[in-house]
């Protein structure tokens, strides 16, 4: 199992995704650096800039950094999944991102066939914990979601599937650490 999703800009994502792999059974995690982000107006800091502070950030063995999107040629999530599962026939891939994700994913460009094509792992943002249960996907979705006390069934589940976790976490968005100048290669 595999799973993807946050921006290395983010200290706290490496706390993150440890609890990730322990709270959904995940064998591995692969950080997606992405080239960038369809659904922001400013680009981010250049690929090899960031992918170098991935790997300083992220140093776990069971946690790969990969700029996979960027040699895949793909720039929205759902390209990139089917091109992963292309590519990776026989590696059940499970999507993870943080709730303020799961909140605004109506958003994104083929958002349902995304949550159709692989189970998705939610990790609780502070302040977002509410508007993500809320949200349009979690609505249209609910009654695929697997309760958070079960989250070691969801890298088995087959999709579509979602599960909710709340885990401690600082309360900072990697663009608020960008923005405030404390994010460098």
């Amino acid at each position: 199992m595999l799973g993807g999703s946050f921006d290395p800009a983010h200290a706290g994502h490496a706390h993150i995704t440890r609890e990730a792999l322990k709270r959904f059974g995940l064998d591995r995690v692969w950080w997606l650096v992405s080239p960038g982000n369809p659904l922001k107006v400013k680009g981010p800091a250049p690929l090899d800039q960031r992918i170098l502070r991935a790997r300083d950030v992220m140093q776990h063995p069971r946690v790969d950094v990969t700029e996979i999107e960027a040699h895949l040629g793909t720039r929205y999530t759902a390209q990139t999944l089917a091109a992963l599962r292309a590519r990776y026939p026989l590696v059940r891939f499970v999507w993870l991102m943080g709730a303020d994700n799961l909140a605004q994913l109506h958003l994104w460009q083929d958002w349902q066939q995304i949550v159709k094509t692989v189970p998705i792992g939610v990790m609780a943002r502070p302040g977002q914990r509410i508007s993500a249960r809320m949200s349009r996907a979690a609505a249209l979705f609910a009654d695929y979601r697997i309760a958070g006390g079960q989250s070691q069934l969801l890298g088995r589940a087959a999709p579509p599937a979602w599960c909710f976790v709340n885990v401690p976490m600082v309360d900072i968005s990697s663009s608020a650490i960008r923005a405030a100048g404390k994010w460098s290669a």
